[in-house]
């Protein structure tokens, strides 16, 4: 197993994505540069996400939420088998 995982010293980015592979915390989505996070790694999302909430609102800021990226061609898909479906979104 670790023989297919880079080294974190050569390249930290790809060991990074190595590690979360193989230890199953998230897949690759179908939509380019996004991951699907699994239990286990969004349970870890939850406990980093909770830590730095507090840093966060003890300094005096806020947290914000931004939409998923859906790409065009998923609407299309629904929208051929969902009647009455209006394929429509921000831009």
């Amino acid at each position: 197993m670790a023989e297919n995982i880079a080294k974190r010293a050569d390249d930290y980015a790809q060991w990074y994505n190595d590690v979360v592979l193989k230890a199953d915390l998230a897949e690759h989505s179908d939509v380019r540069g996004c991951m699907v996070i699994k239990p286990h790694g969004y349970a870890i999302w939850e406990k980093m996400q909770a830590a730095l909430d507090a840093m966060f609102k003890e300094t005096g800021h806020v947290n914000a939420y931004f939409p998923l990226f859906i790409p065009k061609s998923y609407l299309a898909k629904e929208a051929s088998h969902v009647e009455g479906f209006a394929k429509e979104l921000r831009w």
